[in-house]
């Protein structure tokens, strides 16, 4: 009989920011003291789901999308001093959920969205960083010029604007416009 080698551990526990994708993600990066949700472009029951879940599991969660990247990072860094200790965060991109499949989408605005939260923190000083959370972030530095342009050209922003909500998406790429 062939012998099966495990799958390799997706492992970011070591870092103190850590990212990844919707509820697999969640389950890839947990346990977190603080998972921050971002959901640039509303998906409403997907970022429910992943709070409730993350709550669920004991972690204090943050609600965070572009124009609330440094509102979010201020109240992760708040959590922290109020432990008096380093405190593990997982950022955790929403995506999108596929209508025909139920399968988890890549949705570029969550990136930014989450690239901008990382990005938040390390000008805070809390910059031990996955990988995974350092593209994230590098992603949202280089194309931050774009924003604008990105978001409404993105599978979901294409969308809103066929619904007539250009200016929702607009509004979306003002990054810490809504500072909480």
């Amino acid at each position: 009989m062939p012998t099966v080698e495990p799958a390799p551990r997706e492992e970011q526990s070591r870092y103190q920011v850590r990212f990844d994708w919707g509820l697999a993600g969640l389950d890839r990066v947990a346990p977190a003291e603080i998972t921050i949700v971002v959901d640039v472009l509303a998906s409403g029951t997907d970022a429910e789901l992943l709070a409730s879940r993350a709550a669920d599991r004991g972690a204090v969660v943050i609600r965070a999308d572009l124009r609330t990247a440094s509102a979010a990072a201020d109240a992760a860094v708040a959590e922290q001093h109020r432990r008096a200790a380093r405190t593990s965060i997982a950022v955790i991109a929403v995506g999108q959920t596929d209508a025909s499949s139920g399968a988890l989408r890549f949705a570029v605005e969550d990136l930014f969205g989450a690239g901008a939260v990382i990005d938040a923190l390390a000008a805070r000083g809390i910059d031990h960083s996955s990988p995974e959370a350092a593209a994230a972030c590098e992603a949202f530095r280089g194309l931050r010029p774009a924003l604008r342009h990105l978001l409404t050209a993105s599978v979901t922003g294409q969308c809103w604007l066929e619904e007539g909500r250009r200016d929702a998406v607009l509004a979306a790429a003002e990054v810490d416009a809504a500072r909480g």
